[in-house]
C-alpha cells in the first residue's frame, strides 16, 4: 500500500497516511476538523537494485579499467 502525504489549507497541517490505491482520498484533517485537505504530490522513495538478476546489477557493462590499472608494475633493479 502506498503512503500519500496531505496538506490541510486552512492549518497547514502535513501528515501522512497509508492507504489502498482504491481508497477514497481524506477530506477532514485530523487537526482542525475541516475538510480542506488536499494530496500534496511527493518524489516517493527511489528505486535501488539489489542482488542478482537485474540488468544494472548483471548485464551493464563495467568501465574499462584505466591505463595505469592495465599494465603491470614495472620491477626496478636496485
Amino acid at each position: 500500500m502506498p503512503t500519500y502525504e496531505y496538506r490541510c489549507n486552512s492549518c497547514g497541517h502535513h501528515f501522512e497516511q497509508l492507504q489502498r490505491i482504491t481508497a477514497e482520498p481524506v477530506r477532514i484533517c485530523p487537526i482542525c476538523g475541516t475538510e480542506s485537505v488536499s494530496r500534496v504530490l511527493s518524489g516517493g522513495n527511489g528505486l535501488i537494485f539489489k542482488g542478482s538478476g537485474f540488468y544494472s546489477t548483471d548485464y551493464k557493462q563495467k568501465p574499462a579499467a584505466s591505463k595505469e590499472t592495465k599494465e603491470p608494475a614495472k620491477k626496478t633493479e636496485e
